[in-house]
């Protein structure tokens, strides 16, 4: 399917500078640029393929000043990421989608499956299950006991979801993904430990989307809550009893301990750790590999473990560099103390 400049610009509310009636059929990267194709500015470090690209339209931010003459189409917009993920949504929304149950798929005759819906061979759905309208359920996904999934939800293959948790509308889960597995409870006991029986559910509402081979565990009591809009990496623990606020979203290898809050709006950097039982106020951005073991203020940024200030935690990290030769000297001092304690 070929679109125009014009016709992109009208979808996007840009603006052409060159040939309205260019047209392309693909996408690439604006250092890949082939014929037919468009691709997108945004990094002022690619801005020099933009004047060598072979791609037949570039979107633009519309504040760009041109250094040179440039062969393509040009498309200037507000914000030329947006735009292209605008246009990728919309890309992806007109590809035909599978509909129906393979007959390989297992549906308990209890279940209750919406229209348009596409079920893959080996996928299982349990007693009293409900699959909202539109949903696509690829092979070897496995949907327990009395789960509740909303509309246009995509589940990609052997994602599990256990017995009772429920999933808003529009929910992605990624290969390899497990809703609901019981929580890390044990309680100590003389003869080793005692499991503690996790009886709770997970709830993801509306507009989430999970990463590969990430764990969400189901509550011991009451519900481990994503809310609305949250968007989690690959190979994230969300621990029991956990919730996290809508809109925050989380790199890969986050870790989160049992019962931890985190608010709305905030970003976690890859391989961060959350201490369990805490509260992390809306719009915390958390640096990478960072170690939060408190409850945080709020519209703050943290690095380091434990997390701190980044003012802080550049000051300290200075002074990490200097420790060895601080002590030397402290010895050299404490010997020189010595000789002047023994001469008196």
């Amino acid at each position: 399917m070929e679109f125009t400049a014009k016709q992109i610009a009208d979808l996007i509310g840009g603006r052409v500078e060159g040939n309205e009636a260019a047209a392309v059929h693909t996408f690439a990267k604006i250092e890949e640029g082939q014929e037919g194709a468009i691709s997108f500015l945004s990094n002022p470090k690619y801005t020099h393929y933009l004047y060598e690209t072979k791609s037949t339209i570039v979107l633009v931010n519309e504040d760009l000043e041109l250094e040179q003459e440039v062969s393509a189409t040009l498309i200037r917009v507000k914000n030329a990421y947006e735009a292209v993920a605008k246009l990728l949504q919309i890309y992806e929304s007109i590809k035909p989608k599978k509909t129906g149950i393979d007959s390989l798929a297992f549906v308990s005759p209890k279940a209750t499956i919406g229209k348009d819906v596409y079920i893959g061979a080996f996928a299982c759905i349990g007693d009293g299950a409900v699959i909202g309208d539109g949903a696509q359920i690829y092979p070897h996904v496995v949907i327990g006991d009395g789960v509740k999934v909303g509309e246009k939800c995509l589940f990609y293959p052997n994602v599990t979801v256990y017995q009772g948790c429920r999933i808003g509308n529009n929910v992605t889960i990624h290969a390899g993904s497990v809703i609901g597995a019981d929580g890390f409870g044990f309680a100590p006991s003389t003869e080793g430990y005692d499991k503690i029986p996790q009886i709770g559910i997970v709830i993801i509402e509306d507009n989430v989307e999970i990463g590969a081979n990430t764990c969400i565990d189901r509550s011991t009591m009451g519900a481990t809550v994503v809310h609305k809009g949250v968007k989690l990496d690959n190979l994230i623990q969300v621990a029991h009893n956990c919730e996290i606020g809508e809109n925050t979203v989380m790199s890969a290898q986050v870790g989160m301990a049992g019962s931890t809050k985190i608010g709305s709006w905030c970003m976690v950097g890859g391989q961060a750790g959350f201490a369990g039982h805490i509260h992390v106020a809306d719009k915390t951005f958390v640096g990478a590999q960072c170690g939060v073991i408190s409850n945080t203020k709020g519209n703050e940024q943290l690095i380091g473990s434990p997390a701190m200030d980044p003012k802080v935690f550049f000051k300290a990290s200075a002074v990490m560099k200097k420790l060895p030769d601080m002590y030397r000297e402290l010895n050299q001092l404490k010997k020189e103390l010595a000789e002047l304690k023994a001469n008196k």
